[in-house]
């Protein structure tokens, strides 16, 4: 294929980190809601997670890419409100739970139309077997709304071994009405659900928008993954918005045939790879931040370790004496590169940010990344609120790490133990 243009990794590395909003500068006054609006003019989506160990995960990608910022900015562009403040963002199947603009809920109907057969086993078995129960459960949302999950007056019961969640029949019919859009989250309460009409929640602009064919909304998520991308593999693409994989590629090769991605071959990568042709090509990349482990840059876990040589593992699951790292490992950006990983706690009691365990890729300098992530630790805690960093002695990095915490600063934000 002597005409595909090729790309060196360290090149596809930076054009990745740039359309994910890494080769900006930080902010260096206040943040305010259009700070954001760019940041998600670029990812598009916030993961969801309920594991609140350090932080929700949703608040991190903006401070990973901003710096400090109020979370209550966050918090006012997903609440629905009475008021002239139009809600910005609502929450829906588009990763994983996620927040996405609202913008693109019309793009997401053909999955919801899908509901009865790709939403996951129980949800699916019980509007199969019990179409009444979601009936009845969606009249109750509909007279009642917003409503949660224990509101539907159906008993929880009892959890069975290994179960992980304890949902009751009420609870799985709402969220079988989720996933097939006939209801969707009004805001959460301490990170419970509320149930509600979209027609109550959604801008009625939105719920009006006449709904585009399939293959249309999925082009259209493709360009919007190609655009946060920059360069990259099909996968990667349909993995963004978890496209099925026959229509992922599709759609790619439909790009690929109007020329609005250009195929390139990356040094190092097995499969073919394609660029969002206006992608940032810069020469450097300066970044700092510790990034979620579901930030978009590497929810992908291959595609992490083909950009990075970074081999990530979230080990929330996997029992403690197994566990290679730490229970919460954020991986630490620095320039270009991943060059640590940080188990974090925010011990809000104690009122410090816990390092559980500090480790550094091969090929990193030691003392030059203590250095860094010591001070991208300070500003976390600030962030949360925390008066200091305190380092347990865990990980090939922990000792450096530990004296750069001590090491005096102009304003000091961190103790060691």
């Amino acid at each position: 294929m002597p005409d595909v243009p090729r790309l060196s990794a360290p090149a596809a590395r930076r054009i990745a980190l740039a359309a994910q909003g890494f080769a900006d500068p930080r902010p260096t006054g206040r943040v305010d809601a259009r700070h954001i609006r760019r940041v998600l003019a670029r990812i598009a989506i916030l993961q969801i997670d309920s594991v609140n160990v350090f932080s929700r995960t949703h608040y991190l990608p903006l401070f990973s890419r901003l710096g400090p910022y109020s979370r209550d900015l966050l918090d006012t562009l997903t609440a629905h409100t009475a008021g002239p403040v139009r809600r910005e963002l609502f929450e829906y199947w588009a990763h994983e739970a996620s927040l996405v603009p609202v913008e693109f809920q019309p793009l997401l109907r053909w999955r919801m139309a899908r509901a009865h057969l790709e939403a996951w086993g129980g949800i699916k078995r019980l509007a199969a077997e019990r179409p009444g129960l979601v009936e009845q459960v969606f009249d109750l949302v509909r007279d009642q709304g917003p409503l949660r999950a224990g509101e539907t007056g159906i008993q929880r019961p009892a959890r069975r071994p290994g179960e992980m969640w304890d949902w009751h029949d009420g609870k799985i019919a709402l969220e079988y009405l989720f996933w097939a859009g006939r209801i969707t989250a009004a805001r959460r309460v301490n990170f419970e659900r509320l149930y509600d009409l979209p027609e109550r929640v959604l801008p009625a602009e939105i719920v009006a928008a006449p709904t585009p064919s399939d293959a249309d909304a999925q082009r259209e998520l493709v360009r919007v993954a190609a655009r946060a991308y920059g360069v990259a593999t099909e996968p990667d693409l349909g993995d963004y918005f978890r496209l099925p994989r026959a229509e992922s590629k599709l759609r790619v090769a439909e790009l690929v045939e109007s020329g609005e991605l250009q195929p390139v071959r990356v040094d190092g990568w097995d499969a073919p790879a394609y660029l969002w042709p206006e992608a940032r090509r810069p020469r450097r990349v300066t970044a700092r931040a510790l990034l979620s482990p579901f930030d978009s840059l590497v929810w992908f876990r291959p595609r992490t370790e083909r950009l990075f040589g970074f081999r990530y593992r979230i080990e929330i699951y996997v029992p403690a004496p197994k566990r290679q790292y730490g229970y919460y490992v954020l991986p630490f950006l620095l320039g270009d590169r991943l060059v640590a990983r940080v188990d974090l706690k925010s011990d809000r009691q104690a009122g410090v940010l816990r390092v559980q365990g500090a480790f550094c890729e091969d090929g990193a300098d030691p003392h030059y990344v203590a250095g860094e992530l010591a001070q991208e630790l300070a500003v976390t805690a600030r962030w949360l609120g925390l008066d200091g960093v305190v380092v347990m002695p865990r990980g090939d990095l922990a000792r450096e790490l530990a004296d750069a915490v001590a090491a005096p600063r102009e304003n000091p934000a961190l103790e060691m133990i």
